[in-house]
């Protein structure tokens, strides 16, 4: 039996109809919550292209899922992308496979201005141990749908212990931004042109988790059963509409920072200038994913209310508010202007509810705004 067939009868099913935003709450008068497709695995990344495709992406977290990296067709399929053999990857076949030619653990998907896909794969299964060689950042061409480019990150960009979380590309090409959520919270600098990284503000205080910060959800801490509540270090991560300003935040963590590209873009500045330079733009409270859209508002996914907020200038303000999201994940914008956001369910995982079920019902929505 094929993968795309296999994914086809597991992984998805497309939703529809009349009444499913009957279940919203306090939301702006004319915002809706609108199912697009629902999975059987845990999705994370969502990437839409100027065409209208839909890209989404499974983590390898508590399952060996068939698929990490999946393009949304019309009649409720999936199509492992851009192939089977890119998806072929199974941690129990490791040592039989080249981790530079396969997905790992893909945690992020982006489209750039130039319609390319642009895959983030941090190579830590359940977010453990990096597998060796694996770490990458993956270009595909949408004309095409073939891989162009593979940039592989040594130890010195995604050492033991990192999980490279979430990834946006300069609107000239020129540069690619990532978070890295992992013990040692940090950003990452892609020059595309030449393949060059490396680590900025490694360990500062703006990636780190915020030690007075706890994650609630359904009105309690959300812990592990040995105790450990959520900490994730610098994840969500936005780029203004003209590239010269970089946003991000930690999960565990309620304070917005940013910096300018052109600082970031120096290899030569040193750390001490770096986080001089870091500048506090405010509170959005913990989030995981954000983004900036076209019209210059910062999309926040409010993962302790079951919301989404957005940001515009010094305001927060909440846009939605709907119990079906778990745990809103990460947002794309299509080429409608439509808003696309994921639901992990972070909060329903093994990892925090121990006789819960290893493979989660996840979900794509996009936000209906008919003001």
């Amino acid at each position: 039996m094929s993968l795309l067939k296999r994914a086809t009868e597991v992984a998805v099913a497309t939703l529809g109809g009349a009444g499913e935003t009957a279940r919203t709450e306090a939301n702006v008068r004319g915002v809706h919550l609108r199912p697009v497709a629902e999975f059987t695995h845990q999705v994370t990344g969502v990437a839409v292209s100027r065409r209208g495709r839909v890209f989404v992406n499974f983590p390898r977290w508590t399952e060996d899922t068939e698929v990490s990296v999946a393009e949304v067709l019309p009649g409720s399929t999936l199509r492992p992308f851009p192939d089977d053999d890119w998806n072929a990857w199974r941690n129990s076949r490791k040592d039989e496979m080249a981790p530079a030619r396969h997905f790992i653990c893909v945690q992020s998907v982006v489209v750039d201005a130039r319609d390319h896909l642009w895959v983030l794969d941090p190579a830590a299964p359940a977010q453990s141990h990096v597998v060796r060689g694996g770490a990458k950042l993956v270009e595909i061409d949408l004309a095409t749908d073939h891989v162009v480019r593979t940039l592989l990150f040594d130890e010195d960009v995604a050492p033991l212990g990192s999980y490279l979380n979430d990834v946006r590309i300069s609107p000239d090409g020129a540069y690619a931004y990532i978070t890295d959520s992992g013990a040692k919270g940090a950003l990452v600098v892609v020059r595309l042109a030449d393949a060059q990284a490396w680590r900025v503000l490694d360990g500062h205080a703006s990636t780190q988790p915020e030690k007075d910060v706890q994650i609630k959800v359904d009105r309690r801490v959300l812990r592990r059963p040995d105790g450990r509540g959520v900490e994730f270090a610098a994840d969500g991560i936005a780029l203004s509409t003209d590239g010269h300003w970089l946003y991000w935040q930690a999960i565990k963590g309620r304070t917005l920072y940013r910096l300018p590209t052109a600082l970031l873009q120096d290899r030569g500045a040193d750390a001490a200038m770096l986080a001089a330079a870091v500048e506090r733009v405010g509170e959005n409270g913990p989030a995981d994913g954000l983004l900036i859209s076209t019209s210059g508002r910062m999309y926040i996914s409010a993962v302790e209310e079951n919301a989404v907020k957005v940001r515009e200038g010094d305001e927060v303000s909440t846009l939605l508010q709907d119990r079906r999201l778990r745990w809103p994940d990460s947002f794309a914008e299509g080429p409608d202007g439509t808003v696309y956001v994921t639901d992990s369910r972070i909060p329903d995982m093994v990892w925090f509810r121990p006789h819960g079920p290893a493979q989660l019902r996840t979900t794509l929505y996009r936000i209906e705004d008919l003001r």
